[in-house]
């Protein structure tokens, strides 16, 4: 975000959403109330390592498209910059975070992640993993994806709490990154929203998403809210 909103105290923020959201249409603010509502953090993505930007940017895409809010990425050796020609604006919808200074920055994001209380989900077969259909939901989990061609690292698969794998036919061993997140993301999001789980966001986390989503929509938003901020001091 252009603007440093996101220290702001509570009151403060919810008035500078109210403030960009009288600045948008009626349609549009509709269409922000209809994504909001199903927007989850329930489930989040970990992307390891990916060097072809092409297919990290077609999981963002699906991210957006299956009410994903949270992406990690991890960049050792390779540093990851959207491609807007595959993503067609998504990563601006997603809350990304990125982690490339720590000597393990594997081990960064997943400790970082286990704090919060999720289950880290690695995507590889295992001899006692899961698949779509029978992966538990009822707490909140990360699916864990590595590069193209090796897969993810042993860091990431010894730190796993548990293993998926889609289940194939054929005699090609795997399936593309991008692909095999779509599938996972349509199965696993479908089985949420058919639950009692709780998997929505929480009121605070909504409005602080809609602060971000308002902060892109609005023409020159970054003039917008360094005015009101100065005739709303704290």
């Amino acid at each position: 975000m252009i603007t440093d909103i996101e220290n702001l105290d509570h009151t403060r923020k919810l008035k500078l959403l109210d403030h960009l959201m009288g600045l948008m249409t009626e349609e549009r603010r509709a269409r922000f109330a209809g994504v909001i509502s199903l927007r989850t953090r329930h489930m989040s993505i970990i992307l390891e390592d990916i060097y072809q930007p092409h297919n990290a940017s077609a999981v963002l895409r699906s991210c957006d498209c299956f009410g994903i809010q949270d992406v990690h990425i991890i960049e050792n050796k390779n540093k990851y910059e959207v491609n807007p020609d595959v993503a067609l604006g998504s990563a601006q919808w997603l809350t990304l975070y990125k982690y490339n200074q720590a000597a393990s920055n594997t081990a960064s994001c997943i400790r970082t992640l286990k704090e919060k209380g999720y289950r880290i989900i690695a995507t590889s077969p295992h001899k006692n993993d899961f698949t779509p259909a029978s992966l538990p939901l009822d707490s909140r989990f990360a699916l864990i994806f590595g590069t193209e061609l090796q897969g993810l690292s042993e860091e990431a698969l010894a730190l796993a709490d548990q293993f998926i794998r889609i289940p194939m036919y054929g005699f090609t061993e795997s399936l593309n990154i991008s692909v095999s997140a779509a599938i996972l993301l349509q199965s696993l999001t479908k089985r949420l929203r058919e639950s009692e789980i709780s998997w929505t966001l929480k009121e605070e986390e909504k409005n602080d998403v809609l602060l971000h989503w308002a902060a892109c929509s609005v023409r020159k938003s970054d003039v917008v809210i360094r005015d009101f901020l100065k005739k709303n001091p704290a």
